[in-house]
């Protein structure tokens, strides 16, 4: 659990370094690098160590699966309290597509060892 809360804060650092800056568009660029670089550190301090602690009950590909899911997640939240957008039909069909994708890499490679 310690992993995935860990996925989730980072997640949470990391869109707003990379998307809340939209709704300040008159804010120069060269600062929203700087700020956004500013952010993302904290982003860099718990994904890191969500990785480290949670290799070895997951694998890397499972924890980076893991990791984009939650960053979906994040994100659409993101979008729908922050940024104000609607989610649209397509959008809501292309992620249950990707969480389509996160149950199969989880998938039980040998049903006789799972569970």
């Amino acid at each position: 659990m310690q992993t995935v809360l860990l996925l989730i804060a980072s997640n949470l650092f990391m869109t707003i370094a990379w998307y809340g800056h939209l709704r300040h568009k008159s804010t120069d660029l060269w600062k929203v690098v700087l700020i956004s670089w500013g952010i993302a550190f904290f982003e860099y301090c718990l994904q890191v160590p969500a990785n480290r602690w949670g290799h070895g009950r997951w694998t890397a590909t499972e924890l980076k699966i893991m990791q984009e899911v939650i960053s979906i997640v994040v994100f659409s939240g993101f979008c729908f309290l922050y940024l104000r957008e609607t989610m649209r039909w397509n959008h809501v069909v292309a992620f249950g597509l990707i969480v389509a994708a996160v149950a199969f890499a989880f998938w039980p490679t040998n049903p006789a060892k799972a569970g």
